[in-house]
């Protein structure tokens, strides 16, 4: 009897471990494509990433650098105070969107260009992602706006 109750104990672990390791591996599969991983334009220089690998590119849109194209497209640099990364998206450009101000694309680069599938813009006055944020912070070149309580 006591021969018995260990063979369904190690049974029962052995199934559980084997549906642990299944579901793991769906679920890596599944987000396989949704992990878009944040680099600010030094690290782009640094360390350019794969021809095939999508990512994110954060920093403050440079200014003088919009330009428009034909119908949606749009051209503009990104930068992080050391280095610039030419950006051209096509698309409809989140209200906010402007020079000077803090952006996140998601997309590729392909030679020297990032192609964005994707532009994210600061949503109010004050905001900007926390990785642009830090990445401006760690160039020295970011600035802390003022408090609301302070106007």
């Amino acid at each position: 009897m006591a021969g018995l109750k260990k063979k369904r104990r190690i049974s029962l672990i052995l199934v559980g471990m084997t549906l642990l390791a299944t579901s793991s591996v769906l679920i890596g599969y599944a987000m396989k494509d949704g992990i878009e991983f944040f680099r600010s334009p030094t690290q782009i220089v640094e360390n350019r990433p794969g021809p095939n690998e999508k990512f994110r590119v954060g920093g403050l849109v440079e200014v003088d650098s919009l330009v428009r194209g034909e119908g949606k497209a749009i051209t503009f640099a990104v930068t992080d105070g050391n280095e610039v990364i030419n950006v051209t998206f096509t698309g409809i450009l989140p209200d906010l969107f402007g020079e000077g101000q803090g952006v996140v694309a998601m997309g590729k680069l392909e030679g020297d260009l990032f192609v964005a599938s994707e532009i994210l813009a600061k949503h109010d006055e004050n905001y900007m992602p926390k990785e642009v944020v830090d990445a401006l912070k760690e160039q020295g070149v970011y600035i802390e706006p003022p408090k609301s309580s302070d106007i």
